[in-house]
């Protein structure tokens, strides 16, 4: 009995060994770019180039639905990427480890042109500090968020080795949740190689029905916090409320429109350091913007370009917003996302919001 039963669980889990490695590759990338000068300090610190070192997992899809064969099927994986940040003494290096969707614009038999998101966290060696880092004053915290976006050639030389290479841009920051925080933003080419660590399945072709254009209205509330410009240790409240209207264009990108309503409960102190008079109704905002958002199945990712209109922005007197929002619609009509807003490149604060949606066909 007892023979039998070690019998059984050896094949299970050699079952269960064979099922991850199916598809499975190992890859590893070297970088070398540098830190865009976006702020006249970086001028002044920065003075090497930067170096990374990316050793990633990922898995292909095969075309079990439908969109895994829109997408030319893409890939999914897990990287940890060590960089270096031109100055070890005042910046150090970032460690950063991030899940990231490969897809593909090109995809033939020998060569493929493909582009890649990357979201998660990484860690700073180095942080401001008034009194030993003084001169950082680009990252405040030692654990960021950490974003990454590629895009890139493949060379297939043979079924079990690849070669890639591209270019690459990662910005990483704290989400406004210590200060300082004006973040880091790197450009970098990189090159290497791909090994299949796995038994490699063959690619599924069906039909795809023709996709029916939709109208979608969602409203959502969304709370978060942010820290203000004078390095309090406190948190500030933040929330917003918007209605959004969808036309579902493509079944892969969808544009619309809508309306939002700002909450920003750290607007009296930041008045306060610039000597401003503050009304209790400055803490509110409201704005209306158009979107793109780009569709795989449940999760999407959007780009909101917006204007304040009626409440205006009193603290930086900005006239346009931004929103970029990871979102999934967990079923038909309720939804949950983050978002990260900003006025162009400096970031605002990030939220966690909740939804209500329906659609109707055209």
């Amino acid at each position: 009995m007892i023979l039998l039963l070690l019998i059984v669980g050896q094949t299970t889990f050699a079952q269960e060994k064979s099922r991850f490695s199916n598809n499975l590759w190992i890859r590893v990338d070297g970088h070398y770019g540098f830190v865009i000068p976006e702020y006249k300090h970086f001028n002044l610190y920065v003075n090497k180039p930067t170096q990374a070192l990316e050793v990633s997992l990922f898995k292909r899809t095969t075309g079990k639905t439908d969109w895994e064969q829109l997408y030319k099927y893409p890939e999914y994986g897990l990287t940890l990427q060590y960089t270096s940040l031109g100055n070890k003494d005042i910046l150090g290096h970032e460690i950063g480890l991030f899940p990231y969707v490969q897809s593909f614009i090109i995809r033939k038999p020998k060569f493929q042109f493909t582009h890649q998101f990357g979201f998660g966290i990484g860690y700073a060696t180095k942080r401001f500090d008034l009194e030993t880092n003084y001169n950082n004053i680009s990252v405040g915290s030692h654990v960021n968020i950490h974003f990454n976006f590629k895009l890139g050639t493949r060379f297939v030389i043979t079924p079990k080795w690849t070669f890639q290479s591209g270019l690459s841009f990662t910005h990483y920051s704290n989400a406004n949740m210590a200060e300082p925080n004006l973040g880091v933003n790197l450009f970098a080419a990189f090159a290497g190689l791909s090994f299949a660590a796995g038994q490699q399945d063959d690619f599924k072709k069906t039909e795809i029905a023709q996709h029916t254009p939709k109208h979608e209205l969602a409203f959502i509330y969304a709370a978060g916090g942010k820290h203000t410009r004078a390095l309090q240790s406190t948190v500030y409240f933040t929330s917003s409320m918007s209605a959004e209207y969808k036309y579902h264009w493509k079944r892969k990108f969808h544009i619309g429109a809508g309306a939002d309503v700002f909450y920003d409960s750290s607007t009296e102190i930041e008045m306060a350091a610039d000597n401003a008079v503050h009304k209790s109704i400055y803490d509110f905002r409201t704005g209306i913007h158009v979107s793109q958002e780009l569709v795989y199945s449940k999760f999407s990712f959007i780009l909101q370009e917006g204007v304040y209109l009626g409440l205006t922005d009193h603290v930086d007197h900005a006239t346009m917003y931004n929103r970029g929002i990871l979102r999934w619609k967990f079923n038909d009509h309720f939804l949950m996302h983050i978002s990260m807003k900003s006025h162009l490149h400096i970031l605002d604060y990030p939220e966690l919001g909740f939804g209500y949606f329906f659609v109707k066909k055209k």
